[in-house]
């Protein structure tokens, strides 16, 4: 039963992936083919916006760098109704004082990612106690090659363990569709690095979620607010131990 399960959500998962990469072709993605980064002008790169504010309680204040592509920004829901919103709620409402900031970029790959990584930090009012890494997606659409995807990632966690900063991975995951050689190298990509780099990890951000209708929206990768929901509570308690106030 299980495995008739995966199956039918890694189908539905590669269909609603194709659907998207005819959607960011037309006009969803945000970045074309991205320079190399000693191209980049930091005044080119959108900086962090913080979500909607909600009551914090007393306590430490707690500051987490939310870094990712559309999963993370919110693409096709309301202000809000983000992941690094839900995070942020799910804290609070369990006692801890912390401020998600959004740094989600619809469209971002890891090599657009990595580009603008360090300027995001560095443009934090201070340094951060957590990051949120949750990049990936687009790197499927565009069927990049896992070693680049890893380069990128791994730069990235690199820059976070030379500042000191903790970091947390929310992974992603190729379809089947793109056969078992992509998948392998690129499905071993994120509990690789977590490995490596002793650092928390949800292994697909989209688990749970992808495959139910209604927890999807229309394009059938993007969660709605119920999935997001459902998303943040499984990370939300990560992201609580991560920052040393878990069970």
């Amino acid at each position: 039963m299980e495995q008739n399960r995966n199956g039918r959500r890694w189908t539905l998962y590669g269909v609603g992936a194709l659907l998207l990469q005819a959607a960011l072709l037309t006009g969803c993605d945000r970045h074309d083919a991205p320079p190399a980064p000693a191209q980049v002008e930091n005044t080119a790169v959108p900086a962090p916006a913080p979500v909607a504010a909600t009551p914090a309680p007393s306590g430490p204040a707690r500051l987490i760098l939310a870094f990712g592509d559309s999963l993370y920004a919110g693409y096709g829901l309301d202000r809000g109704q983000s992941l690094p919103d839900a995070v942020q709620n799910r804290l609070r409402r369990d006692g801890i004082n912390a401020t998600v900031v959004n740094a989600g970029v619809s469209g971002d790959t890891s090599a657009a990612g990595r580009q603008r990584f360090a300027f995001a930090l560095s443009n934090l009012p201070r340094k951060p106690d957590l990051i949120l890494i949750g990049l990936g997606g687009n790197d499927v659409l565009r069927q990049i090659a896992p070693a680049e995807t890893r380069a990128n990632m791994t730069a990235m966690l690199e820059e976070a363990k030379r500042r000191g900063i903790p970091t947390m991975l929310t992974g992603m995951m190729a379809p089947p569709n793109l056969g078992p050689e992509y998948t392998s190298q690129f499905n071993r990509i994120w509990p690789d690095l977590a490995k490596t780099y002793d650092t928390s990890l949800y292994p697909f951000i989209l688990d749970g979620v992808i495959g139910d209708a209604k927890l999807m929206q229309a394009d059938r990768v993007h969660p709605n607010p119920v999935g997001v929901d459902r998303i943040a509570a499984r990370v939300a308690p990560l992201v609580e131990t991560a920052l040393g106030q878990g069970s």
